[in-house]
């Protein structure tokens, strides 16, 4: 077994390799860039080195400084984690030219999995099922487009080279495949520096379900069973399971072992995932083979009991697979998602900025957390916005998503807004719940996952709670402060809000992001009166459990309801869970001057967020219409289209193609047509 060894990664995955390495006793070498000086990652390895500016191409993908650190460093391995260059076949070469081990597949194995079309002709002569399609090189449009019409839509257009969604389109006629070929093939040269393209038929409400495969130097590979990843917005996965709700034992063994067929024909070493469509009809098709460890990993080590980083760091090693296929188990159910810096109602713009709070459950035996920031910690805007894995486990699939939904509403994210709420209505949903969802569910019914308005009355339970909650937290500072105080007795530091004129009569104002309301509080020590809006609740018997929850009566029915009170800002705030909903309240001053009116934006295409400018779609003096595409930016690894507030004129252009530009910079500014 190695000693040392190099984690050419960031984030949560390299703190996820480094908690394994410390069991097994090996040091670790982190490396990290401008924006990364004062991460997780760095925080937790033996020791650790600058490799370059903030932008991944500045750092983390220059492959011939990483090396050069392990070198230095005398690691024995370097194990690339996922993303950057963890499928990149030179870097894997380069590596092990140098005398180091690389802890993932050989490079010969990544090169045949590399091109999407290479793959699939690979495992069509393997007999792994593939779906029909083209996969040539001649990439004409005139030709594509021919191709396309003799297979028929819906077809997909997929970058040959690349992962993670980019470079992807559905076409569901022949009029609309030119425009979305030139589309795939722009964000595919952005992404992966190649805009090869090849075309599928479409599967109609397909399940996305994957199968992670193990091979060792010694000729064995094994499959370690299923994960369902069908929840996926912009095939971007969202949640992932295992074992997957809608396999049956016969499907599960056909796919296994066309997995396993799979790995055989590449010569498969190291961890990588066999990535199958799946009908409706239960005809499953080979997509690719993921040649590294994946996100969603965790759920495997779940219902299997075992360390996959460990089992990559064995096999890197020489060792054969720990165990035979016959010894693999399937114990429960576990389910991942990921908590994202963003902004779902927003068209889930990726965020930034600092996490001014963090809470997430206690780890235990059926919750996981893998994250790589802690509060006080900044997410950029140079990488994903990932703040956490939140995994859960239990004995079965409604036990683990009640498990689930009890870790969400443990959490509250200040700072960058987050897509927790999104979440807790997605694992409510119908179709999570029946496990009917498939892989175009939410694209199809985005509207169905958002937020709804909250009925006025259940509003106005949460608005007196709130300000229960803000009571009782503020007489607690209160007493606090008077018994440290030279004058405890004093009238003035009484905690029941008590002032020469009124007795006990406090004014909340309480803005929950869609109304702001002014509410009157009458009492102490946990009994009050709230005035609403002249609607009185009766409140009794409040208290603040020391496990954060809120236990009360309001108007004689018993509620309790988790609470997380942040007084540490500029304006007081306070969020509350009812078990189902999520409510995030503001507190504002009494008596402020009225707020001066903002300016308007209406003439002008702001930036949403930082990014780069991809494509200028209009020109100084050119008309266009309300909604029209005048600028197509990239961030955060996505294409953004920016569109006219308005109808008008082009009157200035203020960027041009490759600039990078700050959050609401105005980018374009409309005039009137004369």
């Amino acid at each position: 077994m190695f000693s040392k060894i190099l984690i050419a990664n960031r984030g949560e995955i390299a703190c996820r390799v480094i908690r394994t390495c410390r069991t097994l006793g090996i040091r670790t070498v982190a490396v990290y860039s401008d924006a990364d000086a004062d991460a997780q990652h760095v925080r937790l390895a033996d020791e650790a080195f600058p490799i370059g500016g903030s932008r991944p191409q500045d750092s983390y993908l220059r492959g011939e400084v990483i090396l050069d650190v392990a070198l230095k460093a005398g690691a024995q391995a370097i194990h690339p984690g996922y993303g950057f260059l963890s499928e990149n076949a030179d870097f894997a070469d380069a590596v092990e030219a140098a005398g180091v081990v690389f802890i993932g597949p050989k490079a010969a194995s990544m090169r045949k999995m590399g091109s999407k079309a290479g793959a699939k002709q690979l495992m069509q002569a393997a007999g792994v099922p593939v779906v029909p399609g083209y996969t040539g090189e001649d990439q004409s449009p005139d030709l594509l487009q021919r191709e396309a019409d003799a297979i028929g839509y819906p077809l997909m257009i997929k970058a040959a080279h690349g992962g993670g969604g980019k470079g992807m389109r559905i076409v569901r006629n022949a009029a609309e495949f030119l425009p979305n070929l030139e589309s795939c093939q722009r964000e595919a040269r952005n992404a992966f520096g190649r805009d090869r393209v090849l075309l599928e038929r479409y599967v109609e409400h397909p399940r996305h379900i994957e199968m992670q495969i193990f091979g060792d130097a010694h000729g064995e590979v094994i499959h370690l069973n299923e994960r369902e990843c069908s929840a996926q917005r912009r095939y971007q996965k969202v949640l992932e399971e295992s074992p997957s709700p809608f396999l049956t034992p016969e499907l599960r063994e056909a796919m296994g072992a066309a997995a396993v067929m799979a790995g055989r024909a590449i010569d498969y070493q190291n961890a990588g995932t066999v990535e199958f469509i799946v009908g409706q009809d239960g005809q499953f098709y080979f997509m690719e083979i993921n040649t590294r460890l994946q996100v969603e990993h965790p759920v495997t080590e779940y219902v299997t009991c075992l360390d996959l980083v460990e089992w990559q760091l064995r096999i890197a090693a020489g060792e054969p697979l720990p165990k035979a296929q016959h010894e693999i188990a399937q114990r429960g159910h576990a389910i991942e998602v990921r908590l994202y810096a963003e902004d779902p109602e927003a068209g889930f713009l990726p965020g930034s900025g600092k996490l001014a709070r963090l809470r997430l459950p206690a780890p235990d035996a059926h919750t996981r957390i893998d994250g790589g920031v802690i509060e006080g910690d900044t997410v950029t805007i140079f990488y994903d916005p990932m703040i956490a894995k939140l995994i859960v486990w239990d004995d079965n699939r409604p036990r683990a998503l009640a498990r689930l939904r009890d870790a969400l509403a443990q959490c509250a994210i200040e700072g960058p807004k987050s897509n927790i709420a999104f979440l807790e209505r997605l694992v409510r949903h119908r179709e999570i719940v029946d496990a009917t969802i498939d892989t175009g569910t939410l694209d199809r019914d985005l509207d169905a996952f958002m937020p709804k308005p909250a009925d006025p009355a259940q509003a106005r339970i949460a608005r007196a709670a709130a300000a229960v909650a803000t009571l009782l937290h503020e007489e607690a500072r209160t007493r606090e402060a008077a018994a440290a105080s030279g004058d405890p007795s004093s009238p003035w530091a009484r905690a029941d809000g008590w002032r020469l004129g009124h007795a006990g009569h406090r004014r909340l104002v309480l803005d929950d992001g869609g109304e702001k309301r002014t509410l009157l509080a009458h009492g102490s020590g946990g009994d009050y009166r709230i005035d609403d809006d002249g609607e009185a609740i009766e409140a009794l018997g409040a208290r603040l459990e020391a496990d954060g929850a809120l236990s009360l009566r309001l108007n004689g029915e018993s509620r309790r309801l988790r609470v997380d009170i942040d007084d540490a800002g500029a304006l007081p705030r306070v969020a509350l869970h009812d078990g189902e909903r999520r409510w995030r309240f503001v507190r504002e001053p009494a008596y402020r001057p009225a707020d001066e009116a903002g300016a308007s934006v209406g003439d002008r295409v702001l930036a949403p967020m930082p990014g780069r400018i991809v494509l200028i779609k209009t020109n100084v003096g050119e008309s266009v219409e309300a909604q029209q595409e005048v600028l197509v930016m990239e961030a955060m690894k996505m294409e953004l289209t920016l569109k006219a507030p308005r109808a008008g004129v082009i009157a200035e252009i203020r960027v041009g193609v490759g600039d990078f530009v700050e959050a609401d910079a105005a980018l374009v500014v409309m005039g009137d047509a004369a």
